[in-house]
């Protein structure tokens, strides 16, 4: 059962696992920490599905797996970055904490730690999908989940050539990508104009309506004996030597033998009295949703010079992209949107029909300044699980990245190598009085 905020601060309850954050990392944490066999409370400040994972591109894409911070990004970031319509922007101001990033991230634009973090998503992702398959069977959700590939679409001969040379790159870790000239693009895709330089089809992704995922995912909790709390803010934490022994919140005290923090961009302000830090910045996305009119595109697509992505969703189609870097702001630049819709027309055969806007969006990603997600336990608070920092690949990565905290939640062997993705990687010991 789904409850609402209780209105009682005196309010103090024994739960064997808490997880906070209910977007898609958190629900899914829930999920197999249930089929684990653990008693779990979720606690969520809004509404399940409220933040990022509600108005995402809902492409699920082992294609992807290029961290941002890549040989040359942090160049084309300094191009890119004081110009609010391009599709990486930083917000200028004075923070610390994002010139601190920001000097992280340059410091990761290498081929070698490059590579790793492509060894690391693709794993990551290609375990993630096939998990996509299996829970969406087990729990008969409804979600418009297909994985009839992604075409990876380019408008110039440079952008294929780009293109083209990422696909090289992820033939190593094992996808099989597939090049196509602009006619053979525009023949299986007649919405694409056929003055399209060409495409890379990648057939193992996937695509589904990330809002019905993670509500019906959230409901099948329910069904697991997992209490979902919202509207219940997380406060701080009461802590006992190298254990967190209490979750604080709006509505009185949680008592947790386990912590999981699933919150997204805002997890390192919920850890930042403890001997901890995130470098987490949150990331702004923007998605623009049409009713279908005219000529549209029936498969999903990432458009790569203009860096949307498009998801045919049912009787939708939805364009999403942009990263801007900006703090925790959701309020909407027009002229991003502006310029990720103008972006995307380019690509597509304008055939007259006005197209019905029927809803627009602005989410924030939690970025690390590594390109890789955080998973895993805090050294020196044993019983606090994190699970954040995925950036663009949140949708893509949350089945496997639930599932791997349910592996470390039990002290079990992980299903997979999570040493990459420690939430230690990044810590200069804070010493607590």
């Amino acid at each position: 059962m789904i409850e609402r905020h209780r209105d009682s601060r005196e309010l103090t309850e024994r739960c064997d696992v808490v997880v906070i954050g209910g977007g898609v990392i958190g629900v899914c944490a829930a999920y197999y920490l249930a089929v684990h066999g653990r008693q779990v409370t979720l606690l969520e400040r809004d509404e399940v599905c409220s933040g990022s994972s509600y108005g995402n591109s809902g492409l699920i894409v082992p294609s992807h797996s290029i961290p941002l911070p890549s040989p040359g990004a942090d160049k084309l970031a300094m191009k890119w970055m004081l110009n609010p319509e391009s599709p990486f922007y930083v917000k200028p101001r004075l923070d610390l904490g994002l010139a601190s990033w920001l000097w992280r991230f340059r410091s990761n634009c290498t081929e070698e730690k490059m590579r790793r973090g492509v060894k690391t998503l693709t794993e990551l992702s290609s375990a993630s999908i096939e998990l996509y398959e299996e829970v969406i069977a087990a729990e008969a959700l409804d979600c418009g989940f297909r994985r009839d590939g992604v075409l990876m679409l380019y408008e110039t001969p440079e952008g294929l050539s780009e293109g083209l040379h990422e696909a090289d790159l992820l033939k190593g870790f094992g996808l099989a990508p597939k090049e196509m000239t602009g006619a053979e693009t525009h023949a299986l895709e007649p919405s694409i104009r056929p003055s399209a330089a060409g495409a890379v089809y990648y057939d193992g992704d996937g695509y589904l309506d990330p809002q019905q995922f993670v509500t019906g995912l959230a409901a099948a909790l329910a069904r697991k004996g997992v209490s979902v709390r919202e509207g219940v803010e997380v406060l701080g934490f009461g802590v006992s030597g190298r254990s967190v022994e209490s979750v604080r919140t709006s509505e009185g005290e949680y008592r947790a033998d386990q912590v999981v923090l699933a919150a997204g961009s805002w997890s390192p302000g919920i850890v930042n009295k403890l001997p901890l830090k995130l470098p987490v910045q949150p990331g702004k996305g923007y998605s623009v949703t049409y009713s279908k009119a005219g000529v549209t595109p029936t498969r999903p697509l990432i458009l790569g010079e203009a860096r949307v992505g498009v998801n045919p969703m049912g009787g939708a189609v939805r364009l999403a992209g942009t990263l801007e870097l900006a703090g925790l702001d959701l309020s909407m630049d027009q002229r991003r949107i502006g310029a990720m819709v103008r972006g995307a027309a380019r690509y597509f055969v304008d055939d007259g029909s006005p197209a019905a806007v029927s809803g627009h969006w602005a989410g924030l990603r939690p970025c690390t300044p590594d390109g890789l997600p955080i998973v895993g336990a805090i050294e020196g608070m044993h019983n606090l699980i994190v699970a954040t920092g995925h950036a663009m690949l949140g949708m893509t990565l949350g089945p496997v990245t639930g599932k791997l905290v349910a592996e470390v939640a039990g002290g079990s062997e992980t299903s997979l190598d999570v040493a990459a993705l420690s939430p230690d990687r990044f810590q200069r010991r804070v010493r607590r009085p």
